[in-house]
Formats: structure tokens, sequence, C-alpha cells
């Protein structure tokens, strides 16, 4: 059974931020102004981004929930359905504002939702694919008639300067080699606040755009590799990761900086480009019999403008080369919202005009977590 995206939206909170007001909204590290901001700028090059904070008092303006919540009646607005009708609703993120209950009730409640199927997926950048692809199978097997799927960060929650921590050695010569930029403070630079949301059913708009999904795949290398990239926890020297459960108390979580987001970088380095095209990529493509020529649009989540080319030199070296002409993101524009990103790229083109009918769309999806990546084909219906 064909299942289509009839519609797409967004919420961005308050004013877009430049790069001159990032630490006046989120603070300053040890009162420190950061000595590696301009570089680490320079390497993802993203201009704005969006912080759910009120810039003069430092108080959050809203939830996660909330702006998962504002997102979907946006979505309901641009796809001219009542909430009433909804029969599933699937949130992924990896910052919900509670360790329970899950994140997607707690956007029903906002919402008022009546009684339906309500899902949380978790994780980091594919927390929003895969709630998208749960909404997308309940579809396909007749569960229900249609469904919304999210993805929503509250990012600047772990990014201002009391959870914050600074590893590396400052002095670290990020110009020859700006992946060690990444130990320091390079996370605060690129994620912002926001949420995006999907209209999904089994009929396609009476008129204008719809978007056929023909495929969503996901790979996970947890398996092979140690953690990356996370939130909760101390990497030990053996790589196994210590919970903030297993800490003796609270206090000793709270001192050992357990809620400060952390990247292994240097298993960002070795391994995040040669899993997602050299292994991730070249499966998919051979599964689906899918040639490079065949997509019209690539529409690539990367994080930072530094890994642009590499994942651009990677799929050359997969044999599945498809052109810069081709790729289309606002990631300079609104930030890096990990899970909810690939709804704002998507929700860009589709009401650009751009789309013809026809046209093929392929998105690409990574995370650095413990290495997962999808990707999702796309066919423009009109």
């Amino acid at each position: 059974m064909d299942v289509y995206i009839n519609s797409l939206a967004s919420f961005l909170p308050n004013n877009p931020v430049t790069n001159d007001e990032i630490e006046n909204v989120l603070g300053t590290i040890n009162d420190i102004p950061s000595r590696t901001r301009q570089r680490i700028l320079n390497n993802n090059k993203i201009k704005t981004r969006y912080y759910a904070i009120d810039p003069d008092s430092g108080k959050f303006t809203h939830t996660n929930a909330q702006l998962t919540a504002e997102a979907v009646k946006n979505l309901s607005a641009a796809g001219r359905f009542s909430l009433e009708e909804v029969e599933c609703l699937c949130c992924g993120t990896s910052s919900p504002d509670l360790l329970m209950p899950g994140h997607g009730v707690m956007v029903a409640g906002e919402l008022a939702l009546p009684p339906c199927d309500v899902v949380t997926t978790s994780g980091i950048c594919i927390a929003g694919i895969t709630a998208l692809k749960h909404a997308c199978m309940n579809v396909a097997t007749g569960c229900t008639k249609n469904g919304i799927a999210t993805g929503s960060e509250l990012a600047s929650s772990f990014m201002r300067a009391g959870f914050f921590h600074v590893d590396a050695d400052p002095e670290a010569d990020i110009k020859k080699k700006p992946i060690l930029a990444f130990d320091t403070d390079f996370l605060r630079w690129m994620l912002s606040d926001g949420a995006g949301a999907a209209w999904v059913s089994r009929q396609k708009n009476e008129k204008g755009l719809s978007l056929r999904v023909e495929w969503i795949e996901h790979r996970s290398y947890a398996g092979e590799l140690d953690t990356c990239m996370y939130a909760g926890g101390l990497k030990l020297d053996a790589g196994r990761i210590k919970g903030w459960r297993e800490m003796e108390s609270s206090m000793e979580a709270a001192g050992l900086n357990c809620l400060a987001v952390k990247q292994d970088v240097r298993l960002l380095d070795a391994h995040i480009v040669s899993t997602a095209m050299d292994r991730t990529l070249t499966a998919v493509a051979e599964k689906h019999k899918l040639k490079p020529e065949q997509i019209d649009w690539y529409l690539p989540h990367y994080s930072s403008h530094f890994f642009r080319d590499r994942f651009y030199e990677g799929m050359k070296r997969a044999g599945f080369e498809i052109p810069y002409e081709k790729w289309f993101t606002n990631l300079y524009q609104v930030g890096n919202i990990g899970s909810a990103s690939i709804y704002l790229i998507l929700e860009a083109l589709f009401y650009s005009d751009k789309v013809k009918d026809g046209d093929t769309i392929l998105c690409f999806i990574p995370e650095s977590g413990r290495f997962a990546h999808s990707f999702m084909l796309l066919s423009a219906v009109y």
C-alpha cells in the first residue's frame, strides 16, 4: 500500500541568533569567551540558529514538548486537517524533557489529542527518521489511516555554560587539524532548537505536491563500534559507558559533568564517513538497484559544513557520486537541529516550487551516537 507525505511543517523558537550573540544567550564557559569560536564557525559555516531561551532572562520559553506541539499545530494548518483526525503520533528526539514518561505522550498532552496510537523513538539524529518510518509502517500495514511523525530538539538545554565542560587542550592547532576542535566546545556553535513534523496518509493530495515514500533504510553498527556521542554518563578507558545511575549519588553525577553532551572525536573521524558511504550507501543502493543518475535531489543532514566534502568524497569512492548542484540543505540558516533537521530540509524543498512531478529525492541522515545511518527515497507526485 502506497504511503504519502502530504504536508510538512516546523517551529523555530524566538528570533534567530547570530554568531556574535551565541555566548550572550548560552553564557561563557568558566566566564572565559571561547578561543575557538570563530574557527569552528568558519568550519561549520552556520550563520544563524534558534534557542528556546529568552536572551534577557536566560529562562526557557518552550519545553521540547511545546516546541513539538507548535510544529504539529502548524502542520495541521498547512495540511488542512483537524487534530481530532489523528490516528497515530510518532515523536523522535534526543533531548526529551523528562526521563519518563515518553516524549510522545507529553506532546499528545500538550495538543490535547483524543485517544490514539502514540509512540516515542529515542536516539540522536536518527530518532526523527525512525519516528517517520514507524508512522509510515503503521499506515502501510493498515493499522492506521494516517499518522504524524515529528523530530524535535531542545539542544540548548545541554549547551548552557553551566552544563558544558571543555576537556581538550584549548591551544590545539585546529587550523591544521580542525577535527580537534570538536574535542572542545564545537557543539555550542552548531546545535539549535526546533521541531519538524510530517503528515502521512494512504492518499496523495488532490492538488499540489505529495511525496510517495518508496523506502526507508536504516543500518546500525553498534554491534561493532564503541559509543561515540553520548550524554548521561562517562566513557571509561576500556570504551564502556558508565551511566549516571551507576554513580554513588546525583551530586557525584553532577560533579562529574555527566549531563554534558560528549563526543569521542577520534572515533568520529575514523568511522563516520566509512560506515555511512562505504558500507550503508553501498548496501542500500545494491538492495534497491539504485543509481546516482536516478536522483534529482539529494537532501543530506550533515552536522557541519566540515563534513560536506568528506561525505561527497565518500560517495565518489562508493561509486555513487551526486553533484553538488543536486544537494539541498538549510543548515546554514537554521543550524543543526538533530532529529528535526531532515524535516526542516524537506519542508524547505517541499514548499520551494523547485520539485517537478516524478522527481526522485534521496535523503541521508547519519548519527554518530554508535554509528547508525538512514537513507530514504521519495518520489514527487502531483
